[in-house]
């Protein structure tokens, strides 16, 4: 699957697609070659972007730091690197539980 990959310095890179404003925070599977993230969050002032770490960071069980947003800040499309975490272990924690809301 395209939307996460290990990087050749062993940090993960993972193409997200954001839709802020939504129902509720969750994983909503995947949309194309990106990892669909529903945030309750609007756009404004960085807020969306700062709730993408907090709820990435808390579902794979990482500190904020651990969670960068390396393109993306001004787009629903963001790529995001993630340190501290295997490639299978961040498949299964972000894919198995995309049912689970967290909030």
């Amino acid at each position: 699957m395209p939307f996460l990959q290990t990087l050749p310095d062993g940090t993960l890179l993972l193409k997200l697609l954001v839709q802020p404003k939504a129902g509720r925070n969750e994983i909503a599977g995947l949309h194309a070659d990106a990892l669909k993230l529903r945030l309750t969050t609007p756009p404004v002032e960085g807020r969306a972007n700062k709730a993408v770490v907090a709820f990435l960071a808390k579902r794979l069980r990482l500190p904020k730091s651990s969670v960068t947003i390396k393109s993306g800040l001004q787009s629903r499309h963001k790529d995001i690197i993630i340190q501290g975490r295997e490639e299978q272990d961040a498949r299964k924690i972000l894919l198995g539980q995309h049912a689970t809301h967290a909030k």
